[in-house]
């Protein structure tokens, strides 16, 4: 465990990776992979490009006790657990591969990653229904911030569900995956910080969603949460909402805007984007706002039919937080700093800037 908490966390570097056209020998090598889940390949390489843009030295510069991983899926392991089923019911489990065997477990797809990079401060894996990649964000930024690690790699993979499976006409297949690290880090290596995101999750009941209070109910757990994450009313906002159309996901849509979020100036009509079945879509939108040109805050929103929801505020470029953070509850903002938003105030941590320590350094291309 570090000895100081690492606040101010910046992103910087993103990967993405779809499944159309992916050749693993390619993206990852040609040994060593073959028996890996798709989901398992697909974070690998998405990873391996956050990596890439992030540096060389992103993940070097500490110790592997100081890396720490979070993913977030929904549909990794179905597929599998489906052949595994085929296969005990057919001939007995005593013809399941000893190699993909293990992988019946959810919390191994994440695994790999953690052995490759030495990532040994924590790895978690998250399933929430379509909230489960921004729960990896804002857990492991909360890890973070707790002294738990320096170094985060976050984001969500997914693999296509079987024929016949429910969502499978909707189904996801790729990952993405968010480097991060505190910005005096960043800035000490000369590597140029992508955006911030802040993320909160909460629930909205499906019957209180159905009822005639239900768009109400969403916007004021939606105006709780940009409150929590710094964001100003005053200040446009930029939405996308990834929803599908069940009473939750319908009175989320209704929420979005500007009298139901509490006067918030909108920068343009909200962007509503048809749900997958996993929960790979909200996190491929947060990198495309950190992809944008620096401007208006963005809010990622989504929501499960189940009740499940998140939004992440995205805050390209990341001069400056909107609006600064109230840092009296610094451990309930992933992420959060101990400034008020005046970027020259940040210093870098004691003893100066972060140097290199034991532990493996591999390289990382695109």
């Amino acid at each position: 465990m570090s000895d100081e908490p690492a606040v101010g966390l910046v992103v910087t570097g993103i990967g993405t990776v779809g499944a159309d056209g992916f050749d693993f020998r390619t993206a990852l090598g040609r040994h060593g992979y073959k028996y890996l889940p798709a989901a398992s390949q697909y974070f690998l390489a998405a990873a391996k490009r956050a990596l890439a843009q992030a540096g060389p030295d992103a993940l070097a510069a500490v110790g592997p006790e100081e890396r720490g991983a979070a993913v977030g899926t929904n549909s990794a392991a179905v597929a599998l657990h489906h052949r595994m089923d085929s296969t005990v019911t057919a001939t007995g489990a005593g013809d399941l591969s000893p190699v993909t065997a293990p992988y019946f477990s959810i919390n191994l797809f994440g695994s790999r990653l953690a052995t490759e990079h030495d990532l040994k401060g924590f790895n978690l894996t998250f399933t929430s229904p379509r909230v489960a990649g921004l729960e990896a964000l804002q857990m492991g930024q909360r890890a973070l911030a707790t002294g738990r690690a320096r170094r985060l790699l976050a984001g969500a993979t997914e693999e296509a569900l079987p024929e016949g499976e429910p969502g499978a006409y909707t189904s996801e297949a790729g990952a993405v995956a968010l480097m991060l690290e505190p910005e005096p880090a960043a800035r000490g290596r000369g590597v140029a910080a992508l955006g911030r995101v802040g993320v909160r999750s909460f629930f909205l009941p499906p019957k209180v969603a159905a009822s005639a209070e239900g768009a109400e109910r969403a916007a004021a757990l939606l105006r709780d949460a940009l409150d929590a994450l710094g964001h100003r009313p005053d200040r446009p906002l930029a939405v996308t909402a990834v929803l599908d159309g069940s009473p939750v996901g319908e009175a989320m849509a209704a929420a979005l805007d500007e009298k139901a979020l509490g006067g918030r100036a909108l920068a343009g009509k909200p962007e509503r984007v048809p749900a997958g079945a996993g929960a790979l879509e909200p996190v491929a939108r947060v990198a495309a706002a950190l992809g944008a040109p620096e401007g208006h805050p963005h809010a990622v929103v989504t929501a499960a039919a189940e009740g499940n929801a998140a939004v992440c505020l995205v805050t390209p470029g990341c001069l400056e937080i909107p609006g600064g953070l109230d840092t009296s509850g610094c451990l309930e903002i992933p992420g959060c700093l101990e400034t008020s938003g005046d970027a020259s105030a940040m210093t870098d941590p004691p003893g100066g800037s972060e140097r290199p320590r034991d532990g493996r350094r591999r390289a990382s291309d695109r």
